[in-house]
C-alpha cells in the first residue's frame, strides 16, 4: 500500500503493487448520494427500453448541429463587428487559452437584464464550466476555517452536498416547509450552528421549481428571506436553472433583481435554456472583499477567478462563443428564444400531473405535489422506497425514478420518489405512469 514500507522488497524484488484504502482517500469518495446517482447510471445502461423518470434533462428534439455552426460564427462576427477584432484576433480568442473570468460575461450581463431584471456588473460575473463549478469556486471562496458551515433547503439538490464535501463544509438542512423556505427553521439552525461555536457563511436555495422539490418561493417570503440574510449577516446562494420554464407566463422575481444589500450570489447556468452540453455556466459575485485596513479588494468574483485559475484554468473558449452566439441570436432574451420548449415542459409537466390523477384517484394512498412550473413532482406511495427497489422497478416494471432519501440527510424521504417529466413526449410518459402504477400496486401488495 502507497505510504507503508514494505520490509520485504529488496533490490532485484518484485516492485509492490500501489493499491490504496478506500479509508485513506477523501471521505466523499463514499458518499451514499455519489453511491446512488452511480446506481442510476447503472441501471440507465443495463435497462436502456425503461422509460426514465429519473433524468432532469431537456427536451432533445429542437437541438440541430447547424445551429451550433450558426451560433459560433455570429459570436466571431460580433467579435470582428463590434468588438474590433482582425481575423487573426477571432481566431485566437476562439481557439487559444482565454480570460479566466470568460470572455461573454458582457453578454451574460444583457441576458440578466433582459430576462430577469438583474443588473449586474459584467466585471461580477465569472463563466465556469458548468454551474457545478461556480458552487464549488463560491464554497471554496467562503469555507475559510473549521467553524464554516453552509445552510442548504432540504430537500437539496446533491451537487452542492457534494461540492460542499469536497471543500469539507458541514452542510445544515433547512426545512422547505409550504413555502420553499422556513424562516422560523432557518433563524432556529443558524442560533443553534452560533450556539456551537459554528459560523453560518451561506443559505444555498433554488428559488423557483427547485429540483427535486418543485417548490417555490411567494413573493412575500422572498422578500422576508432577503431581510433575514440582511439582519443575520448572511449570503444567499440563488440558483436558477428552471426559472425560465413557469406554467403560466407570470414569473416572480429572483432574489437578486430584489437584492440592494449585495446578499445574493447568483448562480446560473445555460444547461437548460441552451444546451447542456457546452457545460457553461457563470456566477454573478458583486460582493465587495476588503482587506481589513479599509482598501477595497474588488469583487468577490476576482477571488473566485483566482481559484478557477488552479482548478479549469478558464472556460473552453468554443463552448463560450457557442452560448454568446445564441445570445445574440435571441437579442440576450432565453426566455423568448425558449418558446417552443416553455410549451413542451408546460405540456409535459400538466399531462404528467392529470395522468396521475387519472390513475391514483383519492383513497389510492398515493400524493403528491403540484408545482408551478419546471421539471419535477414528488410522489409519496405507502412503502419504503430505496436503491434497491428502484433496481427491482427498473428489471420487473421497466420504469425508472429517483429515490428521494438522496436529496436529504438519508433519513427522510424515504416513502417519496422524484419524477422528472422534462425529456419525454406524452406518449412516453403516459406508458411511464402505466408501468408505474403497476410497480406501485406490486409494491403495495408486497409491503402490505
Amino acid at each position: 500500500m502507497i505510504g507503508d514500507v514494505d520490509e520485504d522488497h529488496r533490490p532485484g524484488a518484485e516492485p509492490p503493487l500501489a493499491d490504496l484504502l478506500a479509508a485513506h482517500l477523501h471521505g466523499s469518495l463514499s458518499d451514499p448520494a455519489l453511491e446512488g446517482m452511480n446506481l442510476l447510471n447503472e441501471l440507465v445502461s443495463r435497462f436502456p427500453e425503461a422509460v426514465s423518470f429519473a433524468a432532469g434533462r431537456p427536451f432533445e428534439e429542437f437541438y440541430d448541429l447547424e445551429d451550433l455552426h450558426r451560433h459560433v460564427r455570429t459570436f466571431c462576427a460580433h467579435l470582428e463587428t463590434e468588438l474590433g477584432q482582425t481575423p487573426a484576433q477571432v481566431v485566437r480568442t476562439i481557439f487559444q487559452y482565454g480570460r479566466t473570468k470568460g470572455f461573454i460575461h458582457d453578454l451574460i450581463a444583457r441576458n440578466l437584464a433582459v430576462d430577469e431584471d438583474i443588473s449586474a456588473d459584467p466585471d461580477a460575473i465569472v463563466v465556469t464550466v458548468g454551474c457545478q463549478e461556480a458552487m464549488y469556486l463560491v464554497l471554496r471562496a467562503l469555507r475559510a476555517d473549521e467553524r464554516d458551515v453552509l445552510l442548504a433547503v432540504s430537500p437539496m439538490y446533491v451537487g452542492i452536498t457534494g461540492a460542499a464535501r469536497l471543500v469539507d463544509m458541514p452542510v445544515l438542512g433547512v426545512s422547505g416547509g409550504a413555502h420553499g423556505v422556513d424562516l422560523a427553521d432557518l433563524q432556529a439552525t443558524i442560533d443553534r450552528a452560533r450556539a456551537d461555536g459554528r459560523r453560518p457563511r451561506a443559505l444555498y436555495l433554488v428559488p423557483d421549481f427547485s429540483n427535486p422539490s418543485g417548490l417555490s418561493l411567494p413573493a412575500a417570503t422572498r422578500h422576508r428571506l432577503l431581510e433575514l440574510a440582511e439582519r443575520e449577516d448572511l449570503l444567499l446562494l440563488e440558483d436558477n436553472p428552471y426559472g425560465l420554464f413557469s406554467l403560466s407566463d407570470e414569473r416572480l422575481p429572483t432574489l437578486k433583481s430584489l437584492d440592494t444589500r449585495r446578499r445574493v450570489v447568483y448562480l446560473g447556468s445555460f444547461a437548460k435554456s441552451c444546451f447542456p452540453g457546452a457545460r457553461v455556466g457563470f456566477v454573478v459575485a458583486d460582493q465587495l472583499v476588503w482587506d481589513g485596513k479599509s482598501e477595497r479588494g474588488g469583487y468577490l468574483a476576482d477571488q473566485l477567478s483566482k481559484i478557477k485559475s488552479m482548478l479549469t484554468v478558464n472556460t473552453p473558449p468554443f463552448a463560450q462563443a457557442a452560448v454568446g452566439g445564441r445570445l445574440l441570436e435571441s437579442g440576450f432574451s432565453l426566455s423568448a428564444a425558449n418558446a417552443a420548449e416553455k410549451a413542451v415542459y408546460r405540456r409535459n409537466l400538466r399531462h404528467l400531473l392529470d395522468g396521475l390523477a387519472r390513475r391514483f384517484p383519492p383513497g389510492s394512498g398515493v400524493s403528491w405535489n403540484t408545482p408551478g412550473g419546471g421539471f419535477f413532482v414528488v410522489l409519496t406511495v405507502p412503502f419504503t422506497v430505496n436503491d434497491d427497489l428502484l433496481e427491482r422497478c427498473a428489471r420487473d416494471h421497466g420504469v425508472l425514478w429517483v429515490p428521494m432519501h438522496h436529496f436529504y440527510d438519508g433519513r427522510s424521504g424515504m416513502n417519496q420518489l422524484r419524477l422528472s417529466c422534462s425529456s419525454l413526449n406524452t406518449e412516453d410518459i403516459d406508458r411511464g405512469l402505466d408501468r408505474l402504477s403497476a410497480f406501485i400496486a406490486d409494491s403495495g401488495d408486497r409491503f402490505r
